[in-house]
C-alpha cells in the first residue's frame, strides 16, 4: 500500500467515526456565531438609551431582581454591565434550580424583560455545541476526541488534495459545476475543505483549548519565548480563620466603584458572586462590549472587601494575552462582523464535510460491490 492510499483510509475511517460529531458541532458553531447580531435585532430589551447619569448600583440590580422574581437566590448572582447603550444583566438561580437572567436599565434599575435560559433558543444552541446534551463529564471527551480526530481529517485531507501533476492543480482549486452530480459533490468535498482547512483548523484548536485547557501551555510557553509563564492567573487561597472587618457598604458596590476607578475606559463589567464569605470576590473587566480578550482581572476579599489582587491586561505576558484571546478568535468577533462572517462559513463548511465526504464513500462502495457483482456474474 502506498503512503497516499494509507492516508486515505486512516481519512475514511476516521471521518466515518467522528462525522456526526463534527456534523452537529459545525453546525451550532455555525448558528451561534451571530447570535449577538440576531439578537439584538429580536430582542429590543438588550439595548437602552445612552443617558448622562451614571448606572445604579449593583446592590439596586439584584434588589429589582429579586423583587421581580421572588425566591431569586442572589447570593450566587452574577451582575454584568455591557456598555452605555446596553442593558444591565443579573443572572441567578431560582429555587427551582432555573437559570434566569433579568434584563435591567443600568441608569433607573428597571425590570425590561425576564429570561429563563434554559428554554432559550441560543442557550440551547451553546449546549448542544459544547456537550451535546450529555453529562458534561462525557461529553467533554466525546467531543474533544471527535474535534481531536477532525484536525487529523483536516491535515490528512490536505495530503490528499495534493496534486501530483501541474496540470491537476486548476482543477483542484475549482468546482466543475456543470459536471455529474457525484462529481459536483466530489469537488464540494475536496476544494471547499481546501479552502475552509486553515479556518477548520483554527476553530477547531481554539475549541479544543476551551474543553483541554493545558493543550494551551505549550502554545503560550512559545509564546513567552520558551520562559516560565510569569504568575498571570490568580491563584489566590484565603485564611478564613483570620477576622476580617465587614466591608461598611454592600459588597458588591465596593467592588463596582473599585473597578470603575481602577479601569476607567472598559466598557464592560462582570461581578462575581458575592455571598459566599469564604472564596474571593472576582470581578472581570473587558474594553469592549462583548469581546473578551481585552480584560483586567480583580480579586477581593469576601468579608472586608479589599482588594486582594489585580491583573491588568498591559502587564500581563504575550503568551497570556494569546490565551486570553482564544474565545474571540474561536468566534471570529475578536475581527468584528468580518471575522463572524469568516468563522460562519468555516464552521459551515466544516458541517459539509462529513456529509459530502459520506456521500463520496458510499458512492465508491456500491461501485465496488457492482464491480464484484458483475465479475461473478461472467465468471
Amino acid at each position: 500500500m502506498t503512503f497516499k492510499k494509507a492516508i486515505g483510509k486512516l481519512h475514511l475511517w476516521l471521518g466515518l467515526s467522528s462525522g456526526l460529531v463534527v456534523f452537529i458541532v459545525s453546525l451550532t458553531g455555525a448558528i451561534f456565531t451571530f447570535q449577538d447580531d440576531i439578537r439584538d435585532l429580536t430582542e429590543p430589551w438588550r439595548k437602552v438609551e445612552v443617558q448622562q447619569a451614571e448606572p445604579v448600583l449593583p446592590s439596586q440590580l439584584k434588589a429589582a431582581a429579586e423583587a421581580y422574581h421572588p425566591g431569586a437566590i442572589m447570593q450566587d448572582a452574577w451582575v454584568t454591565y455591557f456598555a452605555p447603550d446596553r442593558s444591565a444583566t443579573v443572572f441567578f438561580l431560582d429555587k427551582a434550580g432555573l437559570p434566569i437572567q433579568v434584563y435591567l436599565n443600568p441608569y433607573t434599575g428597571k425590570v425590561l424583560q425576564e429570561v429563563n435560559l434554559k428554554t432559550h433558543f441560543f442557550t440551547i444552541v451553546q449546549e448542544i455545541h459544547m456537550h451535546l446534551l450529555l453529562p458534561e463529564a462525557v461529553a467533554k471527551w466525546v467531543v474533544g476526541i471527535s474535534i481531536s480526530i477532525f484536525v487529523v481529517m483536516l491535515l490528512t485531507g490536505l495530503v490528499l488534495w495534493w496534486p501530483k501533476r501541474k496540470q491537476e492543480r486548476k482543477q483542484r482549486f475549482t468546482i466543475k459545476w456543470g459536471a455529474r452530480w457525484r462529481r459536483i459533490n466530489y469537488d464540494l468535498h475536496n476544494v471547499l475543505g481546501f479552502y475552509a482547512a486553515s479556518i477548520g483548523l483554527l476553530l477547531a484548536l481554539s475549541g479544543l483549548f476551551m474543553i483541554f485547557p493545558w493543550m494551551l501551555e505549550p502554545i503560550v510557553f512559545a509564546a513567552n519565548g520558551g520562559k516560565a509563564s510569569p504568575p498571570d492567573i490568580m491563584t489566590l487561597k484565603l485564611d478564613t480563620l483570620q477576622p476580617a472587618a465587614a466591608a461598611p457598604a454592600p459588597l458588591s458596590d465596593m467592588v463596582y466603584r473599585n473597578v470603575r476607578r481602577l479601569s476607567p475606559t472598559h466598557e464592560m463589567v462582570l461581578i462575581g458572586p458575592t455571598g459566599a464569605g469564604k472564596a474571593p470576590v472576582f470581578c472581570w473587566t473587558y474594553q469592549k462590549a462583548l469581546h473578551y480578550y481585552h480584560r483586567d482581572e480583580y480579586a477581593f476579599h469576601p468579608v472586608s472587601g479589599q482588594l486582594l489582587e489585580s491583573r491588568f491586561h498591559a502587564t500581563k505576558s504575550t503568551g497570556t494575552k494569546f490565551a486570553d484571546m482564544n474565545y474571540d478568535l474561536h468566534t471570529g468577533q475578536i475581527l468584528g462582523f468580518g471575522g463572524k462572517l469568516v468563522a460562519f462559513l468555516g464552521s459551515l463548511i466544516s458541517a459539509s464535510l462529513p456529509i459530502t465526504g459520506t456521500i463520496i464513500w458510499w458512492g465508491r462502495r456500491n461501485k465496488t460491490k457492482r464491480k464484484k457483482h458483475r465479475t461473478a456474474e461472467v465468471a
